[in-house]
């Protein structure tokens, strides 16, 4: 199989994103907020975001492995991927869902 014909991200794809938080506290509101500019930006009409409010279901963490919040949870496309904070740092979570690659040729001996 040719290895570029494995790519993870095609036209169609919908990427389904799940955000783990605790109530409305500001840091919940915060990486909701970041995630849907985020989405808009980037995967604009391909993307369904799904809030989960583990005080309202607390045992909807444990399929996720949940176990620091808020955690956004990126079902697919897979693999599935973690991300824990409020998301503000846009760089690290463009990464964390292979939105895009970390620049490794800055310098290199």
């Amino acid at each position: 199989m040719n290895p570029l014909s494995q790519s993870s991200h095609t036209v169609e794809e919908i990427w389904e994103l799940r955000l783990y938080v605790a109530g409305q506290t500001p840091k919940s509101l915060k990486a909701f907020a970041n995630l849907k500019k985020i989405c808009e930006e980037y995967l604009e009409g391909k993307y369904r975001i799904e809030v989960i409010d583990l005080i309202e279901n607390p045992q909807l963490a444990k399929g996720d492995q949940i176990l620091a919040i808020p955690t956004l949870v990126r079902k697919l496309p897979e693999p599935v991927k973690q991300i824990i904070g409020d998301l503000s740092n846009t760089e690290k979570v463009l990464v964390g869902l292979d939105l895009r690659k970390l620049n490794i040729t800055e310098e290199w001996p």
